[in-house]
């Protein structure tokens, strides 16, 4: 019977993801942002919040946090005398949200070879039991 090889310990900070911004990650403007990055030229205010299923509230305060953060550029105008927001990303914030992307992938590569095993979890070895 042949032995299995030993895998090779893991690297300090492997799993770390440090790409992963915070201010990205939230479930809301990961959405807000991938509506952006789809549309170059930018989203009227109401298609954003469509899209995005959010409240006037939430969009506003989420694209508060995306422009401070320097993703997101917000224009006022005014379309047949009615006031217009146009938001789109901006260079920086493309930049940051195709590197945020990439680490993404990263963590896939590195979850799914043993995530979409279909066996079951191992046994434990004997004398360990559920906290």
């Amino acid at each position: 019977m042949r032995k299995k090889k030993p895998e090779p310990p893991e690297e300090p900070g492997r799993f770390a993801y440090e790409g992963l911004e915070r201010v990205l990650h939230e479930k809301a403007r990961l959405g807000i942002m991938t509506s952006l990055v789809t549309r170059p030229e930018g989203l009227l205010f109401s298609e954003l919040k469509r899209l995005c299923a959010l409240t006037d509230g939430n969009l506003s305060r989420h694209l508060d946090v995306l422009r401070e953060a320097g993703l997101v550029e917000v224009w006022k105008g005014f379309e047949n005398r009615r006031p217009q927001t146009l938001c789109r990303l901006s260079a920086e914030g493309r930049q940051r949200f195709v590197a945020y992307l990439e680490e993404l992938e990263q963590v896939i590569r590195d979850a799914m070879p043993k995530a979409s095993k279909r066996a079951g979890l191992p046994d434990l070895p004997a004398g360990w039991q559920p906290a």
